[in-house]
C-alpha cells in the first residue's frame, strides 16, 4: 500500500476519504491568502539562502534506496575534499527527502509509534526496522555516513510536507488515528536541523536555481 507510485498514494488517500488531506485540496486552503499578502515560506527562503557552498550538488531522493541518500553526499564531499583541498563547510550538500524516501528524516520514537519500517518496507536484518537505521554511521568503512553526521557536517535535508501530509494520512486511516495529529507528531519528531519544505519537487528545482548540480540518490 505505502510502495506504490506517488499518485497511486494520492489515489489511495482519496479513495479512503482523506481528500481533503491531498495536495490540491491542500493548495485550495491557502491560495487566497497567499494571493492576498504575497506570503512566502520564510523558514523554507532562509534553507534555500544557505547554498553557498563552492562546489553545489542536490541529491533528490524519492525513495530509501537502501540509506544511499545518506552515503552519496559524503563521497561527494569527500571528493571535493580530497581533490580540490576544500572541508565538508566549505561545499553545499543539499539532501531533499521526498515520496517514501521521508523516514530517513524521522526520529527513532516515530519509528516505534508508527511502525515505519513495516509501513515504509524498510528491514533492520529479518525484521521491519523498529528505528531509524540511517542516522548514524552506516556498516561502511566511509566514516561521516548518516543523517546525524551529515547535518554536524553543514549538509542540508529538506522533507516533502507533501509527502509528510500524504503518508501520515494513510498511516493515521490504518491505526484509527486522526491524520492532523499524527502529522504534527510526525513533524514534531524530525530530527533536529531538517527542514519541512513545501514540496520535494519545489526543493529540487529550487536547490538548482541556487546553482546546485543534479544527483538523483533515490
Amino acid at each position: 500500500m505505502y510502495r506504490r507510485g506517488f499518485l497511486g498514494t494520492l489515489a489511495a488517500s482519496t479513495a479512503a476519504g482523506l481528500a481533503s488531506l491531498t495536495p490540491l485540496s491542500l493548495e485550495a486552503a491557502t491560495r487566497t491568502r497567499r494571493i492576498n499578502d504575497n506570503a512566502v515560506d520564510a523558514a523554507f527562503e532562509a534553507w534555500l539562502n544557505k547554498i553557498t557552498g563552492k562546489h553545489k550538488m542536490v541529491f533528490d531522493a524519492p525513495e530509501v534506496n537502501s540509506g544511499m541518500p545518506v552515503v552519496w553526499p559524503r563521497v561527494w564531499l569527500n571528493g571535493n575534499n580530497e581533490n580540490y583541498g576544500t572541508k565538508d563547510t566549505d561545499n553545499s550538500a543539499v539532501i531533499v527527502l521526498r515520496h517514501a524516501g521521508i523516514p530517513i528524516a524521522m526520529q527513532d520514537a516515530l519509528w516505534v509509534k508508527y511502525k515505519l519500517g513495516e509501513a515504509f518496507s524498510i528491514k533492520d536484518g529479518d525484521a521491519a526496522a523498529t528505528r531509524n537505521i540511517f542516522a548514524k554511521q552506516m556498516p561502511l568503512p566511509l566514516p561521516g555516513t548518516g543523517i546525524e553526521q551529515l547535518l554536524a557536517s553543514g549538509a542540508q535535508f529538506g522533507v516533502c510536507n507533501v509527502a509528510l501530509t500524504v503518508y501520515s494520512g494513510m498511516v493515521a486511516q490504518k491505526m484509527n488515528m486522526d491524520a492532523a495529529t499524527v502529522k504534527a507528531d510526525w513533524v514534531a519528531g524530525l530530527m533536529p536541523g531538517v527542514q519541512v519544505v513545501p514540496s520535494g519537487v519545489l526543493a529540487v528545482s529550487r536547490a538548482q536555481e541556487k546553482g546546485c548540480n543534479y544527483c538523483f540518490a533515490g
